[in-house]
């Protein structure tokens, strides 16, 4: 939308002056970005929001802003294709009610033609039936970036023809890899099942997007260290997975990465979001609500990821593209005990019957790393932790419509499950 908002000021400032107005230049956003202008800089909220340059990093970093910018001026053609969409203040669902437009509005709320693009290009995002997969189509539906979000009937990714097939239909800009081989458990005992759908579809969609020209985004996991470190994992530090999930995520980064080395590849851990009931905020929150014992592993460090974040940040990096190996969580080392109670402190839930057991006592069949809590050597993106556990309860409660907190599903939350 920075860029939709920047195209659209830029074209009316070119009619002004060639009208007559003496316009010398548009300003662009604030150069280096700004801190809490969501609540126009009345709260100290600390939300920064990047423009042309994000620096959050060790070094300023461009994003599509820079680019458009540059194209702008120098007058070359508009390479990103998210400007095919329109921004936020041409939407209808800015509006509480519908606006009446009179002959003295001062301007024009209507829709106008020339910023729709027909066809518009869209993004391809496999896994459909998956918390990731809805997440994108639910977050690209509230950003108008075109989407299709596929199910394996519709693009199995382990077959190249079968992707070959949903390219030409769509036509799209980008795939996203939002499907996958998820448990961890079971994957012990079902290798070849894991290494196909972990390892090897992503690898066939990155290089169908090296042959089409397109930007290809995918999903790994903190499982790729074996938590011999003991401090938060960074982009760089060496890999050893200690079982076959972990194994069949790293050898996807690797085979993806050497296909098409323009790719991107978000590593997250220890998902939580507000739109399914199996993540494991919501299942301790629902089962120590009612006062159900619920078990949580008080030796295992992980870092905490809030879906909605992930999925924004995410998108934002696709469209800048970024490339290569991305850490994308809410930056905070802390265990599964302390991140249940850490939940109840943000719901107002009581932590009584919460039980802190050992990894042993879990019985996984999978073993896992005592530590992998990961920051990042490229920029921590995401807000805090606390902030999203807030905005986490702020979206239960409003999609609830007032039923109180874990009153739903709550037989299926009696225990813990990653």
């Amino acid at each position: 939308d920075q860029m939709r908002w920047l195209l659209e000021i830029w074209n009316a400032a070119l009619k002004t002056r060639q009208q007559g107005a003496d316009v010398r230049a548009v300003t662009v956003w604030a150069l280096l970005g700004s801190f809490d202008w969501n609540c126009l800089v009345t709260e100290c909220r600390g939300y920064y929001e990047p423009g042309p340059f994000d620096v959050r990093g060790p070094a300023p970093r461009p994003t599509a802003l820079a680019t458009l910018m540059r194209e702008l001026a120098s007058k070359r053609p508009l390479s990103n294709p998210v400007l095919q969409g329109e921004g936020w203040w041409r939407r209808p669902g800015r509006f509480l009610c519908k606006p009446v437009a009179t002959r003295t509005a001062v301007a024009d709320i209507a829709v106008r033609s020339q910023f729709k693009s027909n066809p518009v290009q869209p993004i391809l995002i496999s896994g459909a039936s998956g918390t990731l997969g809805s997440s994108f189509k639910r977050i690209c539906e509230k950003r108008n970036l075109a989407c299709h979000v596929l199910t394996r009937q519709e693009m199995d990714i382990t077959d190249p023809a079968s992707v070959e097939a949903a390219i030409v239909r769509f036509k799209p800009w980008a795939i996203v890899n939002a499907g996958g081989y998820v448990r961890v458990d079971e994957a012990e005992g079902d290798v070849d099942r894991c290494m196909r759908e972990n390892t090897l579809g992503p690898t066939v969609l990155a290089l169908a997007s090296i042959r089409h020209a397109l930007r290809f985004m995918t999903f790994s996991s903190d499982l790729v260290f074996d938590g011999a470190r003991q401090q938060p994992y960074v982009e760089s530090d060496a890999t050893n997975p200690l079982g076959v999930y972990g194994r069949s995520k790293l050898e996807a980064e690797q085979r993806v990465l050497d296909a098409d080395p323009q790719a991107l590849v978000i590593r997250t851990s220890a998902f939580f979001g507000p739109w399914d009931q199996h993540n494991f905020v919501t299942q301790a929150l629902n089962a120590l609500d009612l006062g159900l014992p619920f078990q949580a592993a008080r030796d295992v460090t992980v870092s905490p990821t809030y879906v909605p974040d992930l999925v924004n940040v995410s998108l934002d990096l696709l469209i800048d593209r970024e490339r290569g190996i991305w850490h994308l969580t809410n930056g905070e080392a802390l265990s599964w005990a302390e991140l249940a109670r850490r939940a109840c402190a943000a719901a107002g839930v009581s932590s009584d019957s919460l039980q802190e057991v050992s990894i042993e006592d879990c019985g996984y069949a999978a073993r896992r790393p005592g530590y992998s809590a990961m920051s990042s050597e490229r920029g921590l993106l995401l807000p805090s932790l606390d902030d999203a556990l807030k905005r986490y309860v702020e979206a239960v409660q409003e999609r609830a419509n007032g039923v109180s907190l874990g009153h739903e599903h709550a037989g299926e939350a009696a225990h813990y499950a990653r």
